[in-house]
């Protein structure tokens, strides 16, 4: 007789929330999780002063409605980031402001760059999202990569540094390092472009007070005492038509079935036996995770309000190319969060953390002025030497990958199932994304019990 019905190896939202699905069909669950604690990419930090700070996902758009749905249920309470003012680019040492639509590129690249979206958005409108290897021309979208396209479809040398920032600033990764279907899938999946970007109407719209990891550890709360086991690495799944064994540190547990809800890459880490189909095991060699560090800057108070900003800031020229206003919602101090990611994370991993330090403050006091130069305390993470995520924000898929191996992605292997934001259809790669993939993976192992 089997230990429980069904194991989950993770406990961020995609494992929690096949669990709940799972336990509230009737059926015995158990999670394990590496680390000491719940959330996986989500994960709470405090300022020296008592701020609470997000040191990973934390916004969330209007349209995120599974993860909207959560935080309603669990009583939390959203507020909207900042986005009162106007924003800021450095190009070429030249700041400028604005309050429209332009990312403060100069007319011709706007519409340049407008152009180009427009035409790659109407290739990602005929990508299927339920199986992207299937669309029309998957194979030529695939075998380009998206900076392959882009180099041949502008000579403009601003709007070129344009998405050379912003691509990262979405994938944690460069333009040159994903297939082009990936990004039209990873677009669509969203809702297009301007939903990616934006905070107002945008995925960067709502933050939730005192973080979003708090949902989580609500979630693994509500399972009940026992069903979460933590500091529990798995090592292996041996799987026949029988059942499930997954060995662990710490001990064992048979099942009938299994949810592994933990990145591809990670996912490839595990021994199978028997071992995972080929093209199952050649997915997950080929999903690396993004590359990115994650700052908090604080200051006395949000100084560029008072100048009229709004705390968004666009560096083509600097390692810290993005920014947002981060401060809490009382006001009480001032925080800009930024970002490390593709190869300006990898780079800057090999700094010090004082060498870190300086090149985010030089960056800011360029984009928001002297006062941006003495900052109350720094914070960072740096999800690439989290032994137990590897990077963020998700995985991506290179030239070639969807469409040789993309239809293992979600497939079961035997009894084992795979959930993660990296497996969802909608909303790929972020949080909304990773509960859908929790409920479709529950969802599969319900209607095999009830078959």
């Amino acid at each position: 007789m089997n230990d429980v019905d069904v194991v989950v190896i993770g406990a961020g939202l995609a494992g929690l929330s096949a669990a709940r699905a799972l336990i509230a069909a009737g059926r015995s669950v158990r999670v394990l999780e590496a680390r000491d604690r719940v959330a996986g990419r989500n994960l709470g930090g405090t300022l020296s002063n008592g701020v609470p700070v997000e040191m990973g996902g934390q916004w969330i758009g209007r349209t995120q409605t599974e993860i909207l749905k959560l935080v309603d249920e669990f009583g939390l309470q959203t507020f909207a980031t900042y986005d009162d003012g106007e924003a800021v680019t450095l190009y070429q040492g030249n700041l400028t402001r604005y309050g429209d639509e332009t990312f403060g590129l100069t007319e011709a690249t706007a519409v340049e760059v407008g152009r180009l979206q427009a035409e790659l958005e109407a290739i990602a409108d005929t990508v299927s999202l339920s199986s992207p290897w299937a669309s029309d021309r998957a194979a030529e979208l695939d075998r380009r990569t998206v900076d392959e396209w882009l180099r041949a479809n502008t000579d403009d040398a601003e709007a070129l540094a344009f998405w050379a920032a912003v691509v990262p600033a979405v994938f944690s990764a460069e333009a040159s390092e994903m297939s082009l279907l990936h990004f039209l899938f990873y677009i669509k999946s969203a809702g297009m472009i301007d939903i990616l970007v934006s905070v107002t109407g945008g995925a960067q719209e709502l933050r939730v007070v005192g973080g979003t990891h708090q949902i989580s550890e609500r979630l693994a709360a509500e399972l009940g005492d026992g069903v979460v086991t933590l500091d529990a690495p798995v090592h292996s799944i041996a799987h026949d038509d029988n059942g499930i064994r997954v060995e662990y540190s710490g001990g064992a547990l048979s099942a009938a079935y299994a949810i592994v809800a933990i990145p591809p890459t990670l996912a490839g880490r595990l021994r199978y036996r028997p071992a995972m189909p080929a093209t199952r095991d050649g997915l997950t060699q080929q999903i690396p995770m993004g590359s990115v560090i994650k700052i908090q800057v604080a200051y006395p108070a949000p100084f560029w309000r008072e100048a009229g900003l709004n705390g968004f800031a666009l560096s083509l020229d600097d390692p810290l190319s993005v920014t947002f206003d981060n401060s809490p919602p009382d006001g009480s101090c001032g925080v800009i969060v930024g970002f490390f990611e593709g190869a300006h994370a990898r780079i800057a991993a090999g700094w010090s953390p004082e060498e870190r330090r300086a090149a985010a403050v030089a960056a800011l006091t360029k984009l928001f002025g002297p006062q941006a130069a003495a900052p109350i305390d720094f914070v960072e993470q740096n999800w690439m030497e989290e032994e137990y995520t590897r990077g963020c924000y998700g995985g991506r898929l290179g030239a070639g990958v969807w469409t040789q191996y993309g239809a293992a992605l979600s497939e079961p292997v035997g009894r084992i199932h795979w959930a993660g934001a990296e497996t969802a259809d909608v909303w790929n790669g972020y949080m909304d994304g990773a509960v859908r993939s929790g409920h479709r993976a529950a969802a599969e192992i319900i209607d095999r019990f009830d078959s």
